[in-house]
């Protein structure tokens, strides 16, 4: 009885954890595509440096706003984390090869991706459940 109990308690735990670190990350996502969404003067510079143009500065700035609210989403937690982890790989790379002077920022970008790679491990049934139910609708 005592080893379910704390079995319980820690699954509450790691529940609570995965919970607080998913509105954090949730809350400096939204403040990080604010600026690019809002035409932010040094926003527009970068993506000019980048070279891809505006429009991929405002797809990213949806990217970002997409997965912080996806992962406030129990249901969508998993595959939010998962795509903000790609744009990590995307933000890492681009700080490597196309932003100068932006390299020690990679470290920032691989950071957050453990984090999201995290999350959406641990919410990987969720993920998961995701795909029967795509299923089912096209079969209707």
């Amino acid at each position: 009885m005592a080893i379910t109990q704390n079995i319980g308690t820690r699954r509450k735990w790691v529940t609570a954890v995965l919970w607080t670190v998913q509105v954090l990350m949730a809350a400096f996502f939204v403040f990080a595509a604010a600026p690019k969404l809002l035409g932010d003067p040094a926003a527009v510079q970068m993506y000019d440096t980048i070279g891809a143009g505006q429009w991929f500065r405002y797809l990213t700035g949806v990217c970002e706003l997409a997965g912080a609210i996806g992962l406030l989403i129990p249901r969508l937690a998993g595959l939010a984390a998962s795509g903000l982890a790609a744009v990590m790989v995307g933000a890492t790379l681009t700080n490597l090869f196309l932003l100068p002077g932006m390299a020690p920022y990679a470290i920032q970008t691989v950071a957050l991706g453990v984090i999201f790679v995290v999350i959406a491990y641990a919410r990987r049934a969720q993920i998961r459940a995701l795909v029967p139910a795509r299923r089912a609708q096209k079969s209707e």
